[in-house]
């Protein structure tokens, strides 16, 4: 998928845009203690902070007000506050509370330990949409990770992509391996097709704990969602 790079450099950093497959349904979810008749949908999430949307009507909520109410996923929950830091009709960003308290208790919910037992294989489901061509694999654990493989026309690897919250492990054909956190991200609405744009800062070296922890997520993937040669080859990738 060539048109899914685009280069901006500068002196001080340097920045990518990659178009990726977005999955249609979230269940990730939000519940704002003032707002209890609307669910968000948790679009991002970090050990900082997250992005809510509602999939449909408006929410009420400002910019610098504090806000509570509850993450749910897969069975569990977890008491959330913090402090809106922007809003538009139907999307919002929230800074966690600084409380030492409130940073452990999301860190264990977002362990990735559970966070690879969560991971479900997008590419064996019917989500109602055509895969993006190439794209062999696709492993998504709703808001905090995705594992994208894709092939070459001939079954040979092109590039792999492990996101894990805001940062980007990738591996690409004649570039080898190479991480970055993520800027911005925003829908895309094609025909067949929902996709993210990502705006990517692309690391200067290696980050080596950003590599770690795409080892430490693929090493617990289970071998009936990757094939044994997919498995192995991210394995190796990430391990040398």
């Amino acid at each position: 998928m060539s048109r899914n790079l685009h280069l901006v450099q500068s002196d001080f950093e340097e920045l990518e845009k990659k178009i990726l497959p977005r999955f249609p349904f979230c269940y990730l979810t939000f519940k704002c203690n003032s707002m209890d008749e609307h669910a968000f949908e948790v679009k991002d999430i970090s050990f900082s902070g997250m992005q809510l949307a509602l999939k449909s009507g408006e929410h009420n909520l400002n910019e610098g007000e504090k806000i509570h109410g509850r993450l749910h996923w897969s069975g569990r929950e977890l008491e959330i506050n913090g402090t809106i830091k922007w809003t538009t009709d139907k999307r919002l960003g929230v800074e966690f509370s600084n409380e030492i308290s409130v940073r452990e208790e999301v860190q264990d919910f977002l362990n990735l330990e559970l966070i690879a037992k969560s991971l479900k294989p997008v590419h064996q489901l019917n989500i109602g949409s055509e895969l993006p061509a190439n794209l062999k694999f696709w492993l998504r654990a709703d808001g905090p990770v995705e594992v994208f493989v894709w092939q070459h026309s001939d079954g040979e690897f092109a590039r792999f992509q492990v996101l894990i919250m805001e940062n980007l492990v990738e591996w690409e054909d004649g570039k080898g391996l190479r991480t970055a956190r993520v800027i911005s991200k925003r829908d895309i609405e094609t025909p067949l097709i929902s996709e993210d744009e990502y705006v990517f800062k692309m690391d200067e070296s290696l980050d080596d704990d950003k590599i770690d922890k795409a080892a430490a997520l693929v090493n617990q993937i289970s071998r009936e969602f990757l094939s044994p040669t997919s498995l192995d080859f991210l394995k190796l990738k990430l391990n040398s």
